[in-house]
């Protein structure tokens, strides 16, 4: 009698044992790879263009012509890459349309957002943008 008893216990943790060691490569699964973190000049960040500041403010060309807003700035999911969508034409929020351009192409300093070569028209000629959500 002892002796089954000890060897449903056996059977017992034998069974939990492998539950354990499966759920544990299960969850190594899940939690994939550790990311590793990188150091930030904080010094140089804290002199950096803060989003809010960016969206609402104008754009303009080189010859200090207003061509549109910024709406939102949007980030494309599989590569990481920063976009502005602009709106432009329009008078007093009607007729508006978005359009977007690569967050790069922004020339930005402390008092203005620049889009050098960028005129309404050329603007006003780019696919339309909306939001999916």
């Amino acid at each position: 009698m002892q002796n089954r008893f000890v060897m449903r216990l056996l059977a017992a943790t034998a069974v939990i044992g492998g539950v354990i060691l499966s759920a544990g490569s299960v969850l190594a699964q899940v939690s994939g790879q550790p990311i590793p973190l990188v150091r930030v000049d904080v010094n140089k960040m804290a002199s950096g263009y803060r989003s809010s500041v960016i969206v609402d403010s104008p754009v303009v060309n080189e010859h200090d012509d207003k061509i549109g807003m910024v709406d939102d700035l949007i980030i494309e999911p599989s590569e990481m890459v920063p976009y502005a969508i602009l709106s432009v034409g329009g008078f007093l929020g009607i007729g508006e349309r978005l359009v977007v351009v690569p967050f790069s192409s922004l020339k930005i300093s402390t008092n203005k957002i620049e889009l050098p070569g960028g005129t309404k028209e050329e603007l006003a000629a780019m696919p339309a943008f909306s939001y999916n959500k």
